[in-house]
């Protein structure tokens, strides 16, 4: 069987992640994914939003990783990473979340300064916390390793349709219609057998005989 590759949407904030994003960028790499990020669409306003929804559509799987900032905030007070979680639930998407254990052993910088950000934070990570695929994490290297153990699970326990190179799609397309038509030959071949007339043993031993 031709072996996918699936296309992973890796969402969070940035700028206090990005050590932690290369680690998974590299793991999905590994895993021979496709990884999909903020690196190449920063969502910075609705319009921008709206766009990397249609890549989340495309997308088979949508990971999240939560540390201690809730991220740039849209004119209705949620930010746009957790929109894009919101979105990627409600469209069904396989989700995997993975939220920072302990927010005590990140420096300031790493975190909200604004109560009300740290506020909305909190109630983010409770609600990505309810999710079926949830891990906690300490650092980037135990990261990296539960994204390897809980994508594998997850492309078994919920297949994607994933992506094949064109050419060999149309080689599985040619075989597929090789071995259909093989099978009405040999449909046809029974039906022909069934309407020949037998021929008796009899008649031979007569035409032999003459």
């Amino acid at each position: 069987m031709e072996q996918k590759r699936y296309q992973i949407f890796l969402s969070s904030t940035f700028s206090d992640l990005e050590v932690e994003r290369r680690k998974v960028m590299q793991t999905l790499l590994e895993l021979n994914c496709i990884p999909s990020g903020m690196e190449f669409f920063p969502a910075s306003d609705e319009e921008t939003f709206e766009f990397i929804k249609t890549v989340i559509d495309i997308c088979d799987y949508y990971l999240l990783i939560v540390s201690g900032r809730y991220g740039s905030v849209a004119s209705d007070g949620v930010s746009y990473t957790e929109k894009e979680y919101d979105y990627a639930t409600a469209i069904g998407k396989p989700v995997l979340g993975f939220v920072r254990k302990d927010l005590t052993q990140i420096t300031v910088a790493q975190t909200d300064r604004d109560p009300m950000l740290a506020e909305k934070l909190e109630a983010f990570r409770s609600k990505v916390g309810r999710g079926r695929l949830v891990r906690m994490w300490d650092n980037g290297d135990q990261l990296a390793g539960q994204v390897a153990t809980t994508l594998t699970s997850a492309i078994n326990r919920y297949p994607a349709i994933g992506w094949i190179r064109g050419d060999r799609t149309a080689n599985i397309d040619a075989l597929n219609e090789l071995n259909h038509v093989r099978k009405e030959n040999e449909e046809l071949r029974s039906k022909i057998a069934a309407i020949r007339p037998p021929i008796e043993i009899e008649n031979l031993a007569n035409l032999a005989g003459r």
